[in-house]
């Protein structure tokens, strides 16, 4: 039996890792910016999309300084799940969703992620940001979304409202792995490649954190050892300015 994906995903990895580089280096020079002149990190996505913000939240060996936006609209627990493609092209829904989970200022930073970058959800939560004086860092996938038109009235797409691309380099329609016999390839490459880069991210800016003579950076302990809970909540009340949700 010949487990394809592995070698789609090593392969992508490598891509990535040769191609993204400096874009996930402007990244961390980013947010350690944000964070050292005080600003907010917020993370946006819509349906599967959003399962990288969902990765970045709330969990242990993560920062604890992500914000994720959630609507409940989009959430991959709605019902019927046609609902959340139908909210995701719904125009308005996105400004509306960030107006009310999100209070963007000068020097914030939105992390979006939409593989094709074309449904008005995510664009005008990327435009709201904007319009406040936020940068956007946007994980898609390029050749995808050239390939396709914006369904926003403004006709913009996601990387075109972005500060620093992360391309994924996945393939147009996100399937990555061939099957004998079938036009349609299966098994998406976007979630994989996409939590990858943002962890890396992750470990470089804490990294930095630290040869920045900051000893000990807001990173969640497991709330499964000993003393996690307590080393939490120490935490949290050193930065609570900083993130929007409580413990």
């Amino acid at each position: 039996m010949d487990f394809k994906y592995f070698e789609v995903i090593e392969d992508l990895l490598e891509v990535v890792l040769r191609k993204e580089r400096k874009h996930m280096e402007e990244c961390v020079n980013l947010l350690f910016n944000c964070i050292q002149e005080g600003g907010n990190i917020y993370t946006f996505g819509a349906s599967h999309a959003g399962i990288l913000s969902e990765e970045l939240y709330y969990r242990a060996g993560g920062l604890m300084l992500f914000n994720p936006i959630f609507g409940r609209e989009l959430m991959l627990d709605t019902e019927p799940i046609t609902h959340t493609s139908k909210m995701e092209r719904l125009v308005g829904y996105g400004t509306a969703l960030a107006r009310s989970n999100a209070d963007f200022r000068s020097g914030d930073v939105l992390v979006a992620h939409s593989v094709s970058g074309r449904n008005p959800v995510t664009v005008e939560v990327a435009q709201v940001a904007k319009d406040a004086g936020a940068k956007v860092v946007a994980v898609t996938n390029l050749k995808y979304s050239q390939s396709v038109a914006s369904r926003h009235p403004s006709g913009k797409r996601l990387f075109e409202l972005a500060d620093i691309v992360l391309d994924n380099h996945g393939e147009v329609g996100d399937a990555g792995v061939e099957i004998d016999g079938m036009r349609q390839k299966v098994s998406p490459t976007s979630t994989v490649i996409g939590a990858t880069m943002l962890n890396a991210i992750v470990a470089a800016l804490v990294q930095r954190f630290v040869e920045a003579g900051v000893s000990d950076p807001p990173v969640f302990y497991s709330a499964n050892l000993d003393g996690g809970d307590e080393l939490n909540r120490k935490m949290y009340e050193r930065y609570k300015e900083h993130i929007k949700f409580r413990l």
